[in-house]
């Protein structure tokens, strides 16, 4: 019986024409599968195609060669199953919190009265309740990842897509970001493709973490499936000796990769 995959990518090549009609190949042969409910990081130097595998899930970016499915079907555009969440901020600065994340629903035609009241349900549950009618300039950063959060959820994605989410914030707050996500996943369980250059926040929060290796021609390296229990708590399992040792034996491989893009990078600054 085949398992059922929510994103799978097989054998996806993505490469990028230059200026000079040089063809630079970015990700080569990457194979990845996310099962339903899965939630799988991915974990790897600076430069190396991560961000480029979630835009190749997201519909955002075409391969070369290789098959992307998503429930099993070929994703020939969008992919209108998922949700993205950004490094960067992705709000109006002109529309408060609750117009900010009633706006997906009131695109797809939901009723301005309806939408708001659910808005208000979602802002609630990312504890921001009470801040409803400001805009994102009178937000912390951190609220307005909640903001940004509740905005991708209200429309219920049956996968998210996350690019470094949490990267901007302070180290504490993208801890309490980390439990609240994991609180809102446990919900439903839906698949996650998380990008991060975290080796501590993809083990922390993932069922799996995937490595990738330095570009270019980047490739799937290593698959580390996370036995940690569930459900988590950020603060804590960090100190778990399973946390450490999966850890160590993960960024014995991942530390290479990180040396490479970083002389690569070195060597292509001093040429300029």
């Amino acid at each position: 019986m085949t398992t059922p995959t929510a994103v799978a990518l097989e054998d996806t090549t993505v490469a990028f024409r230059l200026g000079d009609d040089r063809v630079y190949t970015a990700v080569e042969k990457a194979r990845l599968t996310v099962a339903p409910g899965e939630f799988v990081a991915i974990v790897g130097p600076t430069g190396c195609g991560k961000s480029t595998l979630l835009n190749v899930a997201a519909g955002l970016l075409k391969p070369a060669a290789g098959n992307v499915t998503v429930f099993d079907r070929p994703l020939t555009g969008l992919n209108r199953d998922a949700g993205y969440l950004f490094q960067a901020d992705a709000l109006f600065p002109w529309k408060t919190a609750i117009d900010n994340v009633a706006i997906g629903l009131e695109i797809k035609g939901t009723p301005r009265t309806e939408a708001l009241a659910r808005a208000q349900t979602w802002l609630t549950s990312v504890g921001l309740g009470a801040f409803a009618g400001r805009y994102p300039h009178m937000l912390s950063g951190g609220q307005r990842k909640r903001v940004a959060l509740a905005q991708v959820l209200i429309r219920d994605p049956k996968i998210l897509l996350m690019d470094e989410p949490f990267g901007p914030l302070d180290a504490q707050t993208r801890q309490v970001m980390g439990n609240l996500l994991l609180d809102l996943w446990n919900a439903d369980r839906k698949a996650v493709l998380f990008v991060t250059h975290d080796l501590e926040e993809a083990i922390a929060l993932a069922d799996r973490v995937v490595i990738m290796s330095a570009g270019p021609s980047s490739r799937i390296i290593g698959d580390w499936r996370v036995t940690l229990p569930r459900p988590r708590d950020i603060f804590e399992v960090r100190l778990d000796k399973e946390f450490h040792a999966l850890h160590r034996e993960i960024w014995g491989v991942l530390k290479d990769e990180v040396m490479k893009g970083y002389a690569q990078s070195t060597q292509a600054a001093e040429a300029v």
